[in-house]
């Protein structure tokens, strides 16, 4: 396990520093500078969703270079940000500290969130796009998000859906089915020197491995760790082209499918409650 995370924090060190580059590249964190008013294109998705966060106290796991981290707090919520790699970190903060946002940000591997993070404290717990495929075990993660929210609080997450994991990417014929839908004993090992937003230069730390976890036990671990289930909504539209050669751009920085659109679900958004207050 200690090498697959190594691995893997190795590879985000590296999108880290690509993603956050300027003049257009990465994840144009250009834009944040320029305009005080900005949000990434995962929070305005659920912007309605998401409802008045105004002065709640939010955990962001898995938050990278904290562009969906600032968007929060310029919703009015009063974040931190958490992320197992150094240098997306230290982009997060360069960024805040040149926007102006007041968000915190710490290092810390997800399970070990309760060892840097006040437990039983916050309002809301936030997981954007494409973070649950790094995690061993959901039910590790289900107890993570238990232990941090207070009564009443409540979780909030985007995630690409669990049987779009599940398809090859490599064959545009079609959608084929071809990974584990379930979680996995042992994770997908992949060698890949590419990322999902343009960049300068390839990545050096190619190797990763990923665990998808299936809808049903998503929910099930939550409900397990005595947390109750408010929402669930499936989306036909992913914020990145996850198939390449059979995805159109549906505007606002999603990507549905072409000939097959609603043929399958992509995304969903979840969330879920403490109860309590």
């Amino acid at each position: 396990m200690g090498l697959h995370r190594e691995a893997n924090r190795a590879n985000w060190d590296d999108r880290a520093a690509v993603h956050a580059q300027e003049g257009g590249l990465g994840y144009g964190i250009d834009r944040y500078v320029s305009d005080p008013g900005a949000l990434s294109d995962v929070v305005s998705f659920d912007r309605e969703r998401l409802g008045d966060v105004t002065g709640l106290r939010t955990a962001h796991l898995q938050c990278h270079i904290g562009t969906d981290t600032l968007s929060l707090a310029r919703l009015g919520a009063r974040v931190t940000g958490l992320d197992f790699s150094s240098v997306s970190i230290e982009k997060a903060r360069d960024l805040v500290a040149r926007t102006g946002d007041e968000v915190d940000f710490v290092e810390s591997d997800v399970y070990a969130a309760t060892d840097v993070l006040d437990s039983g404290s916050f309002d809301l717990v936030y997981t954007g796009i494409g973070a649950l495929c790094w995690l061993p075990s959901i039910d590790r993660w289900a107890v993570t998000v238990a232990a941090l929210l207070r009564p009443g609080g409540r979780l909030f997450i985007r995630e690409a859906h669990p049987i779009l994991w599940s398809m090859n990417e490599t064959l545009d014929d079609d959608l084929h089915l071809r990974f584990p839908y379930f979680e996995p004993d042992e994770p997908l090992e992949w060698d890949d020197d590419s990322t999902y937003v343009a960049t300068e230069r390839p990545l050096t730390a190619t190797t990763t491995y990923e665990w998808n976890h299936g809808l049903g036990e998503i929910v099930t671990a939550l409900l397990d760790h005595g947390l109750q289930i408010t929402g669930l909504v499936e989306h036909r539209t992913v914020p990145w082209e996850a198939l390449p050669g059979q995805m159109v751009d549906a505007g606002d920085g999603e990507y549905r499918l072409a000939r097959l659109d609603g043929v399958a679900p992509l995304s969903y958004t979840l969330q879920a409650v403490k109860p309590g207050e």
